[in-house]
C-alpha cells in the first residue's frame, strides 16, 4: 500500500478570531500551530526511527510539554499516530503537485510520471504511511478512512486529467475515465509495494509507462 481521519478539519470564523475545530477541542490559531508542530515532529521522528518512536521522543523534538501533548491528543499515542497518518497521506498528493493537478498535455503526463518516480526513489523502501496504518491496524475505521480518502482523491485527480485530454480530443471519449484512473493507480500501488519489497523502481516505472502508453493509444 502507499507510502490521509479528519482531526483538524472544520473552520469557523467569529468576529474576534478564527478558531479551528478538532475532534475533541476548538483551537485558536496559536493552538492549531502548536498541534501541527507536534504532528510534523512526530512525522519526522517516525521517518527517522520508525513507529517505535516514543511520546517522549516526539515531545522533545516538538519542544512541547507533556500537558500540551495530551491537551491536543487526549487519547494518547493512537490518536497522534492517526493524525500523523493523515499528514503523511496528504504529503503523498502534495509531493505530486503541480503536475498531478494539471494533466492537460502529454508533456504534463510525462512530467507527472517523472515526479512520481522521483518521489518514491527518494523515499526508498521505508514507507511511513504504511508503517503507521499497520501499527494502527489496517481494518480499524480510522486507518481505513485514511487510506480510502487518499485513494479516492488520487484516483479523482488522475481521472480529471484523463477527462481533460478527452475534451482536447487526445483520448477517446469512449474510455471510462474513472475506471482507467483506477487501473493506473492500482499499477502505481503495485509498483510501490514491489519497491518496498525489493528496492527496485523498475516495476513502478513500467506501470506508469504502460498506463500512459495505453492512454495515448486510445486517441
Amino acid at each position: 500500500m502507499d507510502c490521509k481521519v479528519q482531526m483538524a478539519g472544520r473552520r469557523t470564523t467569529g468576529s474576534q478570531m478564527t478558531t479551528i475545530a478538532t475532534d475533541t477541542v476548538t483551537l485558536t490559531p496559536k493552538g492549531a500551530a502548536t498541534r501541527q508542530r507536534i504532528i510534523e515532529s512526530a512525522s519526522a521522528e517516525i521517518r527517522e526511527f520508525g513507529v517505535t518512536a516514543t511520546l517522549d521522543d516526539i515531545r522533545a523534538r516538538a519542544r512541547a510539554s507533556k500537558s500540551q501533548l495530551f491537551h491536543y491528543f487526549p487519547d494518547g499515542r493512537e490518536q497522534l499516530l492517526l493524525a500523523v497518518a493523515r499528514y503523511e497521506a496528504d504529503r503523498v498528493l502534495a509531493d505530486q503537485q503541480p503536475q498531478l493537478g494539471d494533466l492537460s498535455s502529454w508533456d504534463a503526463w510525462l512530467a507527472w510520471r517523472d515526479t512520481v518516480v522521483a518521489r518514491y526513489r527518494e523515499q526508498g523502501q521505508q514507507c511511513p504511511l504504511s508503517a503507521l496504518v499497520t501499527q494502527l491496524g489496517r481494518m480499524t475505521p480510522g486507518a481505513q478512512s485514511v487510506v480510502a480518502e487518499l485513494m479516492y482523491q488520487w484516483q479523482g485527480q488522475i481521472a480529471a486529467g484523463i477527462a481533460r485530454m478527452q475534451a482536447a480530443g487526445e483520448i477517446s471519449g469512449q474510455l471510462d475515465a474513472r475506471r482507467t484512473a483506477a487501473a493506473i493507480l492500482a499499477g502505481i500501488q503495485g509498483g510501490v509495494v514491489m519497491l518496498m519489497s525489493t528496492g527496485d523502481l523498475t516495476p513502478l516505472e513500467a506501470a506508469l509507462d504502460l498506463g500512459i502508453e495505453h492512454l495515448r493509444a486510445r486517441r
